[in-house]
Order: structure tokens, then C-alpha cells, then sequence
């Protein structure tokens, strides 16, 4: 990419897109376009349109106009465990409404190269460790998140067979349990890391009977429409509904599940870094040569094989892993949360491991950067004075 590139970025207004454009900005790039459909943007260096990306003449009107050279897919509709189980057929049909708006698109009016995101979700539930590329649909998938996983693989395979056929220049990769600026703290549909996060902050301020602070809290994020301006009594309840409750004389903050799964987690600015980074430097006829060095060093031509060429996607990952109990116990000390921790065992706990092999990654010459402690303390700090 050149740095005078008009390079789009899907999803700018979300934690993995805001990320990488700021990497982009970071890196000189200055023709940068992005699209918002709910969320109104707030970064000004960026060239925003409103599109619905579900809308199929919307997104091939944008792109009759704008002809954007690179493409970061980084759209999507994502949630914790519990949105994926409930808006089942939301989170498949968006998705795959967004995903094939975008590639075809992309395909269509020559795109130099994009690259997808996706989510190691896609992998089987019962998953060796750690998780190879190789081990895509091999085994059934986890229930509660089955409608988003089948999307992403579809995107994996569109990119894939677009290439196959002609010759497109389409990567993909899946980033583990990303965090970070700008991550989603609706308590309501948000993953295990920035819901700890901002149950404990209020379990916190309810502890030390700092009302305004929770009052100030609420009016940034209302939980199901309660705000600051709500009554004690109202806002006890809707803390309660949310696992935040009193026991005896201390604040309990509910968990669910039994704390025992482990996850991985990846600063999504290490995250962005990555995804530049390949954009930059591989191909996807790289990563097919790498799986087959054995192949044409000259043109290849990948439709002419005889090779079955699948799995070409990356994991984008620590390789490292965390259970949800330890996980809960250090937010609890970054945070400053006196009280209990309540492991409800009734609740669902997901698949029991997933970490990411790696070493697909670091052979094409990238390793993250920020630890787990570090990055929990930069995102409490910033969701606190933001």
C-alpha cells in the first residue's frame, strides 16, 4: 500500500476497525475512508459515509463512487455468548449480508486487496490445543455462537474461492478475543472482558456509596434504557438484574459459568498491527506457497493445481491462555473491587479451552507485543476517564 492509498475500512466506528485506522494513521496513511450505519463516527481524519452494509445497492453505490483500492473487512455484528444464543438469526443473516456486499464488491470493481476478519469461534467446540488452522470443520461447532461461526467460515471460503477463480488477492485472519479502546461495555451484549470490567467499576462504586460516580457511569452507557437520572431504587434493580448485588454487608459481582474455561486475549491495537502488517507483506499466494513450497515459483496459477488448497486463513493470537476465575481475580485487583465473586454455575460455560497456534504467524514474521496485565490496565484507564 502506498501512503496516498484510498484504503476502506469496514466497521471504523467499532473496536477492531477503530484500531486499525488509528495503526493506519499512525503508519502516515492519509486517504482513509470508512462507513457507519448506527453509531455516529467520532474521528474527523477519516472520509465517513452512511451505509448500510446489509443493503446490497447501498454498498455497490459506495463502491461505483468511492473505488477503493484496499480493504479492511472488519464489519460485523458481534456479542457475548448471550446475544449470539438469543439473535440467532440476526447475527448469521447480517453477517453474511455484510460479507457478501463487501467481497463481491471488492471482486467486482477490482479491489487490489482485501483482507477479512474473522473470529477463532470458527473453530469445533471440542477443539485440540492449541488450535491449528488445519482444524477447521472438523468437528461440530459450539451451539451458543453456531449462526456467527457458519458466517465467518462462509467469508473464509468466499475469499478463498474468489482467488481460486479469479485470481483475487482476498486474505483472511482470525483474531482471538480481542480487547481494547473503544470495546462494547453494554452489559447486555458485550464479551467476558469489558463486562468484568465495568460490573466491577460499579460494584466498586456501590461499595464506597459514590452515586455520582454511578450516576455518571450510566449516563455514558445506559443499561436497557436506565440512565444517571433514574431513581436509587430503579438503578438497584437493573444492577441486580445485571449480577451486581448486595450480600450480607459487601457488593457481590455475579460470573457466569464455573470459571474454569481458559481464553486468550489480544490487545486490538496488537491486533491492528497485525493486519497492517500482512496487508503490507503477504499475499495470498504466500500463504498457499507456504503450505505448498513445492509449487511454481513463477506465476501461479492457483486454479490449475492439483492441489486441494483450503485453510488459508491466519490465526492472529498470543498463544496465550487465561481462565475466566484468574481472569475475573485480576480485573478485580486492577479495578480496586473490594467485595465477592459470585461463580454462578447454573449459567453456560462455553467452550472449555481455546488458544490459538500461532506459529503460522510468526514464520511470516509478526509477534504481539502488549501482556494481558498491561492492556486490562490501559482499558480500565481509559474507559474510567473517557
Amino acid at each position: 500500500m502506498e501512503k496516498n492509498s484510498k484504503i476502506y475500512v469496514a466497521g471504523g466506528t467499532g473496536l477492531v476497525g477503530s484500531a486499525i485506522i488509528r495503526k493506519l494513521k499512525e503508519k502516515g496513511h492519509k486517504n482513509i475512508i470508512s462507513t457507519y450505519h448506527n453509531r455516529e463516527p467520532t474521528n474527523k481524519d477519516v472520509n465517513w459515509f452512511k451505509v448500510d452494509l446489509t443493503n446490497q445497492a447501498e454498498v455497490e453505490k459506495f463502491f461505483q463512487q468511492e473505488k477503493p483500492e484496499y480493504i479492511f473487512l472488519a464489519a460485523a455484528k458481534v456479542g457475548g455468548i448471550w446475544a449470539n444464543n438469543v439473535y440467532r438469526a440476526d447475527f448469521i443473516y447480517q453477517n453474511l449480508q455484510i460479507q457478501n456486499n463487501i467481497i463481491y464488491n471488492a471482486y467486482k470493481y477490482g479491489v487490489k486487496k482485501l483482507l477479512f476478519l474473522g473470529s477463532t469461534c470458527i473453530y469445533p467446540k471440542n477443539c485440540p490445543q492449541p488450535i491449528k488452522e488445519e482444524y477447521l470443520l472438523t468437528a461440530p461447532l459450539e451451539y451458543t455462537n453456531e449462526p456467527y461461526a457458519i458466517a465467518k467460515i462462509a467469508g473464509i471460503k468466499m475469499c478463498e474461492s474468489f482467488n481460486l477463480q479469479y485470481g483475487t488477492n482476498f486474505i483472511s485472519v482470525m483474531p482471538t478475543n480481542l480487547y481494547g479502546y473503544y470495546d462494547n461495555f453494554d452489559l447486555e451484549t458485550s464479551h467476558v472482558l469489558p463486562a468484568l470490567i465495568r460490573k466491577m467499576h460499579l460494584g466498586k462504586l456501590l461499595e464506597n456509596n459514590d452515586w455520582e460516580g454511578i450516576r455518571k457511569d450510566l449516563n455514558k452507557n445506559p443499561i436497557e434504557r436506565v440512565d444517571g437520572t433514574a431513581t436509587e431504587k430503579e438503578i438497584m434493580n437493573i444492577l441486580n438484574k445485571y449480577g451486581i448485588t448486595f450480600e450480607g454487608n459487601a457488593v457481590q459481582v455475579e460470573i457466569w459459568g464455573t470459571g474454569q474455561p481458559k481464553r486468550e486475549f489480544l490487545w486490538s491495537d496488537d491486533m491492528a498491527d497485525a493486519c497492517v502488517y500482512l496487508m503490507e507483506n503477504i499475499n495470498f499466494v504466500d500463504i498457499v506457497r507456504q503450505m505448498y513450497p513445492d509449487l511454481d515459483n513463477g506465476k501461479l496459477k492457483l486454479s490449475y493445481t492439483n492441489k486441494e488448497i483450503r485453510n488459508t486463513h491466519i490465526n492472529i493470537g498470543t498463544g496465550k491462555d487465561i481462565s475466566i476465575k484468574d481472569l475475573a481475580y485480576l480485573i478485580k485487583d486492577i479495578v480496586g473491587f473490594k467485595g465477592k465473586l459470585f461463580f454462578n454455575t447454573s449459567k453456560p460455560d462455553g467452550t472449555m479451552r481455546k488458544v490459538t497456534d500461532v506459529s503460522k504467524l510468526h514464520s511470516l514474521g509478526w509477534k504481539h507485543k502488549v501482556e494481558l496485565e498491561e492492556g486490562i490496565k490501559k482499558l480500565y484507564d481509559w474507559y474510567v476517564n473517557t
